[in-house]
């Protein structure tokens, strides 16, 4: 189903043709533009508040500067559909996160005006600064480099250090600061006292008003007139706000702050700033979900919404007869609740994920022993390990995905100082229609080769609940060592899933089903592929043994002897990367120990796999149940050799 874009929005195909418009005609264009994401979004579904709330914003930074040779950076991106609709992709914009269609974000492979690839948060303001002073040593002196950040995002080190490095240039750079209170869930720290300091001062506000009129009837009188106007509004900044100095202690000019939905006073502040050189910053204020009732008054809900009826404001959910598997990181939050109740040691620590991960069911539970710290996960590890050497069992909860930007603080900060820090990194594996940024494909090789440290990956509820029981128990907690608990985003497979917890002994295996010619092992979730596999290949007299290994380290040796003693024909199955992965460490075992057999490895292969469906991607990688089953029939078909 085909969306008809309003009048104005139905001609424009290129920022060019938005910037033939009257100004006037603006206001116009915001709310077909608007209208038009709401439309999609409601039929196809995607992320939906955070673009609703900067149309204003986007339609006058396109208006204004001369994209794309001007170089618009979005930071996360997920507030970029007005982007990619105004940017020539809106006939194709009902693709948007579905497999073969437009990416949810930005990304330089579809668009020039994407000028740079985003996802994770913060970036935004290191990259444009080196877009920045690239320009300046290829001699472009005019180039626009705007870096949009939400106040969110603010909170994460990298843009910090932006920051600090692009005060001491005089690169050609913007930084718009579109602070909304909000990334998923609200937010929190100290950053937010501050921007709330500044927005709700009434008597900078009025004051600041009156120098924005100066500065525009001053521009046009020379340099000098401009550095009067300048050192005004810093006195003014400095006597009426406390904490006025946190951007321009870093030598950035703060300008603002302004209503972001008011579209021609940000054509004319736009204009003014870029005929100003030199690293700057707007201040500009949003509402996240704006023009849409239901979205603004329940933001975090209406970040991703999925599928939902426009009018009423009724969100489709699928409906079902029978009782349903949880998601796993719902059994994750009701379980480390239920341990925290018998164990006071027992705290949460999430990077700016509460909803997302769940740990806001303890954060509601127990106020005082959740920790929602920001977008800052390098600070999260860290922060956690400072608890841990008081003796606190920390449960350190952060996307798979987002524990990349904290590797140095696992190994130098937890596993060098023998700290039994838990991490439980959701959404494991493919992580669907977010895409390469999101998926969590590289965490079983670069958490296995750390010393310290154990890996373990659920096959079901019941697995994940013991992990989690066993990796607070006082064997894990006294031996020294880091656990990580790897799982998938979505759902498990037992719908009466709190069964009683048990403890696990570190890197035991499990027999699933016994058989003959083939053994299948599996890490995590995947496994149930497995399951399914083997009951098509029972129909046609194959019947291969089935081991669900638990953990990539330690292995259970005892198991892999009997394994390869038994077996010559050995497949494993992951979804993680196979570069390094679990099968990778089980063809380890098999050279240190002498073992010749042919075994081949499912998993995400060595490329950047794109978005869609976890079924769609999964299959298109070949460890779904058919993959399996074709790789089964492929060894019980072809002659045993050994395969390196």
């Amino acid at each position: 189903m085909l969306i008809t874009p309003g009048n104005l929005l139905a001609t424009i195909r290129t920022p060019e043709d938005l910037r033939k418009l009257p100004k006037s005609s603006l206001p116009q264009l915001c709310d077909e533009l608007r209208q038009y994401i709401i439309d999609v979004v409601s039929i196809y579904g995607g992320h939906f508040g955070s673009s609703l709330g900067v149309v204003e914003l986007t339609t006058a930074l396109h208006y204004v500067f001369n994209t794309p040779d001007d170089q618009l950076i979005w930071d996360v991106g997920h507030q970029a559909y007005g982007h990619k609709i105004l940017t020539g992709r809106r006939e194709n914009f009902h693709t948007n996160r579905f497999y073969g269609g437009l990416s949810g974000f930005p990304k330089r492979k579809e668009s020039d005006y994407d000028a740079f690839g985003v996802g994770h948060s913060s970036t935004s303001i290191s990259a444009a600064l080196g877009m920045a002073v690239a320009s300046q040593l290829q001699g472009n002196q005019i180039r626009n480099h705007i870096a949009v950040i939400g106040d969110g995002s603010m909170t994460a080190g990298l843009a910090f250090e932006g920051m600090n490095h692009a005060g001491a240039t005089d690169a050609n750079l913007l930084i718009v600061l579109n602070d909304n209170c909000m990334s998923i869930d609200p937010n929190v720290g100290a950053l937010r006292e501050y921007l709330t300091d500044i927005t709700t001062s009434p008597t900078y506000n009025k004051v600041k008003d009156e120098v924005w009129n100066l500065l525009g009837k001053f521009s046009t009188f020379g340099k000098s007139a401009q550095e009067i106007v300048s050192k005004v509004e810093t006195a003014i900044k400095s006597s009426v706000l406390s904490q006025s100095n946190l951007f321009e202690s870093l030598n950035l000019r703060y300008f603002g702050p302004i209503d972001g939905h008011d579209v021609d006073r940000l054509a004319d502040v736009l204009a003014d700033l870029k005929t100003i050189p030199g690293p700057k910053i707007l201040h500009v204020l949003t509402v996240k979900g704006k023009g849409y009732g239901p979205a603004e008054k329940d933001q975090t809900k209406w970040h991703a919404p999925g599928l939902f009826d426009k009018l009423t404001g009724e969100i489709k959910k699928k409906t079902f007869t029978t009782p349903q598997a949880p998601k796993y990181q719902d059994v994750f939050g009701n379980t480390l609740v239920e341990l925290a109740e018998q164990n006071p040691r027992i705290v949460g620590v999430t990077p700016a994920m509460p909803s997302g991960s769940s740990m806001n069911i303890m954060m509601k539970a127990m106020p005082t022993r959740a920790f929602d710290v920001g977008i800052a996960e390098q600070h999260a590890v860290t922060f956690s390990a400072g608890m841990a050497t008081r003796g606190e069992v920390v449960f350190c909860n952060i996307y798979s995905t987002f524990m990349q930007r904290a590797y140095d603080q696992v190994i130098h900060d937890v596993c060098i100082q023998e700290l039994p820090v838990i991490f439980c990194l959701d959404r494991a594996g493919f992580a669907g229609a977010d895409g390469p940024t999101h998926h969590g494909a590289y965490d079983i090789a670069f958490m296995r080769c750390i010393p310290n440290m154990i890996v373990a990956a659920p096959m079901n509820e019941q697995e994940l609940r013991n992990m989690m029981f066993t990796a607070a128990s006082d064997t894990v907690q006294k031996g020294k060592q880091a656990y990580t608990i790897r799982y998938p985003r979505g759902e498990g497979v037992m719908p009466n899933w709190k069964t009683p917890l048990e403890e696990l002994p570190i890197g035991k295996a499990r027999l699933v089903q016994d058989g003959e010619d083939v053994a299948i092992l599996t890490l995590g979730h995947i496994g149930n592929y497995a399951i399914t596999a083997m009951k098509h290949l029972a129909k046609e007299g194959i019947k291969p043994a089935h081991i669900d290994m638990r953990y990539a380290k330690p292995l259970d040796e005892a198991m892999l002897h009997q394994v390869f003693q038994r077996f010559n024909k050995i497949l494993t199955v992951e979804d993680g990367c196979l570069m390094g992965g679990f099968g990778s460490a089980v063809l380890e075992f098999m050279a240190n120990h002498g073992y010749m057999a042919r075994v081949k490895r499912l998993g995400i292969p060595d490329a950047i796999v794109e978005h869609g469906e976890q079924l769609e991607l999964h299959h298109e990688c070949g460890f779904d149940a058919d993959g399996i089953a074709d790789a089964v029939r492929e060894l019980s078909y072809t002659a045993a050799r050994v395969h390196v």
